[in-house]
């Protein structure tokens, strides 16, 4: 049976391992991607819309590394302003606009902070300054800003927003806008629209090697853990995206290569959304970088750290030392301090960061580098999760060179600024039917908000069936249970395995991130088959 384009269920992982390995007739890959969070998955999606052919290969599951415990934050970063980083902040304030207005508008969407004042003249002016420039520049953009301009507050209208903080540790404020992202959701979507364009990719799949024809890389062996199996893919380029195993994956070509990346730790820790009274988020300044405290449905995201890690890449930990600064600077501006008691959920994620051998990470830019140390393999290392895009075409853009020395010929340019993510069609014409969508399907109109900020314009393709006494919807079986009883996690696909085991909240229940697995049938019966009748949807909010 032929998998549905942009799935990524077990079916379409068989029929994607049989493509890559020459199985189902194709011989050999144009680009073969190592590496399934953002930035690989934004790889494959850059190729594959170039026309070219594309295979990508994920030990783990996707996003189930750095790409899924960041702060969900797509922005310009104020702290690289200060650092006169002009030029990333520039490029991620239109990759902002582009998300939040073309490519994701169904994922991606506005957040107010409030940036305290704690001096009444110099710091306004410092500050203010700083935020003119920042709107400045998103304004001055290839693409729609997409969010208001910062505005300025008195300690009254501070008062009003934000009751919980100390009025007499701050003289005012200045509102301003970035937006906030559902992370490990919008590295699916990426993975899914590659998918959708002919991308075959393939969870639990180890790479174990490099194929070699004298000095260049033309495949690799890999392990597929999920059947015990060696396998031998091959390329004519290999783009490693594997974050912050690239030390590693250079090893495997006989050194460390012209990278050198470091792991640098965030922690973020999660609280009660009514635990803090505030109607934005807000940032905190520590002697080194900045807090963010962001709004996540019924739940608030307070970090990051930013300390060197050398220990299990795998799983970073948090420290007691680590929520002890995250608490003692967000204390410094709330009326009643938060403890350790008040801390639901901890995650802590990996930046890989192009360093020096001893610059401290919270001084390290978080500009990209690619790299192609061998002929055949292309390295790209460093960046952000706004600028992913960026990142993915820099990358095939070096994959292209080393592709017209095999004969290929040209490659088309990229073309993914007017290539919308799974959903983003046909999201506004959801989002305008949003009443009569909960008029038709007997859902509350806050729930039809949530699916659409979850599946766009995908909802609602099935028409919702009444209950046998016409009184509401009859909401059908869940699509990861049959008879009553659960489906293997095999059948139900490892997406939704890994968003239970690393969302946000580090254990069962705790955190903002609980969502409903990730399976392709999802989207198209939503509206009938994620609510049981008479549920609050507890497992919905967020």
């Amino acid at each position: 049976m032929t998998p549905t384009p942009g799935a990524l269920g077990p079916d379409a992982r068989d029929a994607a391992l049989a493509a890559m390995t020459g199985q189902a007739g194709e011989h050999e890959l144009d680009v073969l991607v190592v590496g399934g969070g953002i930035t690989g998955t934004g790889v494959a999606l850059d190729a594959v819309t170039r026309g070219l052919s594309v295979g990508l290969l994920e030990q783990r599951d996707l996003a189930s590394g750095t790409s899924s415990r960041s702060s969900k934050l797509i922005h310009g970063g104020l702290r690289y302003l200060e650092m006169m980083d002009f030029g990333l902040v520039r490029e991620a304030l239109q990759e902002r606009g582009l998300l939040l207005t073309r490519l994701a508008p169904h994922l991606v969407s506005p957040v107010p902070f409030l940036y305290p004042l704690t001096k009444p003249v110099l710091e306004r002016a410092y500050v203010g300054a700083g935020l003119a420039l920042y709107d400045g520049m998103a304004k001055a953009g290839k693409y729609d800003m997409g969010v208001p301009m910062h505005r300025h507050l008195t300690r009254r209208q501070v008062a009003r927003m934000a009751p919980d903080f100390k009025a007499e540790s701050i003289t005012g404020a200045i509102r301003y806008y970035d937006c906030q992202v559902d992370d490990a959701r919008m590295v699916v979507a990426v993975a899914r629209t590659a998918a959708k364009h002919g991308a075959h990719v393939a969870t639990r799949v180890k790479v174990t090697g490099f194929l070699r024809e004298g000095e260049r890389v033309v495949g690799v062996t890999a392990r597929d853990l999920e059947h015990d199996q060696d396998l031998e893919i091959r390329a004519r380029v290999v783009v490693n995206a594997a974050g912050v195993w690239t030390d590693e994956i250079q090893e495997m070509v006989g050194g460390r290569g012209a990278l050198h990346v470091q792991a640098s730790k965030g922690v973020h820790i999660v609280v009660p959304r009514d635990r803090i009274r505030s109607e934005t988020g807000f940032i905190v300044r520590t002697e080194t970088s900045v807090l963010f405290v962001i709004p996540w449905g019924r739940h608030w995201i307070i970090g990051t750290t930013d300390t060197p890690w050398d220990l299990d890449k795998a799983h970073p930990a948090a420290s007691r030392r680590d929520l002890d600064y995250i608490l003692e600077h967000v204390n410094e501006i709330l009326r009643e301090p938060l403890d350790h008691e008040d801390v639901v959920g901890v995650y802590a994620g990996l930046r890989p960061l192009l360093s020096g051998e001893s610059e401290p990470t919270s001084k390290i830019s978080r500009e990209h580098t690619v790299v192609t140390p061998v002929p055949g393999l292309v390295m790209i290392a460093g960046g952000k999760y706004t600028t992913y895009r960026v990142m993915a075409r820099d990358a095939i853009d070096a994959a292209a060179h080393s592709l017209r020395t095999t004969g290929h010929g040209a490659v088309r340019d990229s073309i993914t600024d007017r290539v919308p993510l799974v959903g983003a069609e046909s999201y506004e014409t959801r989002a305008n039917q949003r009443v009569l969508l909960a008029r038709r399907s007997g859902l509350h109109v806050a729930r039809i908000d949530h699916l659409l900020a979850r599946y766009g314009g995908q909802i609602g393709r099935r028409p919702a069936r009444r209950s046998p006494d016409g009184r509401g919807p009859r909401l059908g079986r869940r699509p990861h249970r049959r008879g009553g009883r659960p489906l293997p996690a095999s059948r139900r696909g490892r997406a939704a395995v890994a968003a239970q085991a690393h969302r946000p909240g580090g254990r069962r229940g705790a955190g903002p991130g609980h969502r409903p697995g990730v399976t392709p049938e999802m989207p198209r019966a939503c509206l009938t088959r994620l609510l049981r009748s008479g549920r609050s949807g507890s497992r919905l909010r967020t």
